[in-house]
């Protein structure tokens, strides 16, 4: 006898309510957005800096060759560095 196929469940067929802005630029953040001042000096030191203007962002150091994520975030900023430990591209927010 042939087995009958199992039946997946029914998906909800209701959509969002509304969809969630990708990034809202009704609000963008004051102040400096990047510091290409840095490039060159040493992460911490870069990091102190950032700190000192802004104190409420997250600051991530990426070492070289490592992966991230592709999202943006205006509460971020990462610090990527060469192999010496010096700040090698512009930090910015995102």
């Amino acid at each position: 006898m042939a087995e009958e196929p199992k039946k997946l469940p029914d998906l909800p067929k209701e959509s969002p309510s509304s969809p969630l802005p990708i990034l809202d630029w009704s609000n963008p953040p004051a102040g400096k957005m990047s510091w290409p001042e840095l490039v060159g000096v040493t992460a911490e030191e870069a990091e102190r800096k950032i700190k000192e203007e802004k104190p409420e962002l997250n600051i991530r150091i990426i070492p070289p060759n490592s992966m991230v994520t592709m999202d943006y975030r205006l509460e971020r900023v990462r610090i990527f560095v060469d192999a010496s430990g010096k700040v090698a591209q512009e930090p910015r927010l995102g």
